[in-house]
């Protein structure tokens, strides 16, 4: 956290990812919002393509900050077929989705980010 920058909120989610959900939590400050996976994910990296196909293999825990005034919406979705299922959508400046789901706490986590957004 920068100086001046207040913790405004924290809640367990999940991120959407093309692998699945992603447990972790969701902070919410006055300057950004940020997402840390509780467990590290497997990444499998490239060595010198050109050569020689080595993968390495990196446990990382997944991080995401978004400064508040690179976000440009924050919505609100649910399952059609489950409407207790609800979703968080944070699209960024250059069109970029983040999906969350599973947050505890729902409206009052959505209140805050919508909040926050605003007042960027």
């Amino acid at each position: 956290m920068g100086e001046g920058e207040r913790l405004l909120k924290v809640s367990q989610c999940y991120l959407s990812t093309t692998s699945g959900p992603l447990a972790g939590l969701l902070f919410i400050s006055t300057d950004r919002v940020a997402f840390c996976s509780e467990r590290s994910m497997k990444v499998f990296t490239q060595k010198d393509p050109k050569f020689v196909k080595v993968l390495k293999v990196i446990f990382n825990h997944v991080q995401v900050v978004i400064p508040l005034k690179k976000i440009n919406c924050v919505n609100q979705s649910e399952n059609v077929q489950k409407p207790t299922q609800k979703y968080i959508e944070m699209v960024t400046v250059d069109n970029f989705d983040f999906w969350f789901m599973g947050v505890l706490k729902y409206q009052k986590t959505f209140k805050y980010l919508e909040q926050a957004v605003s007042q960027s």
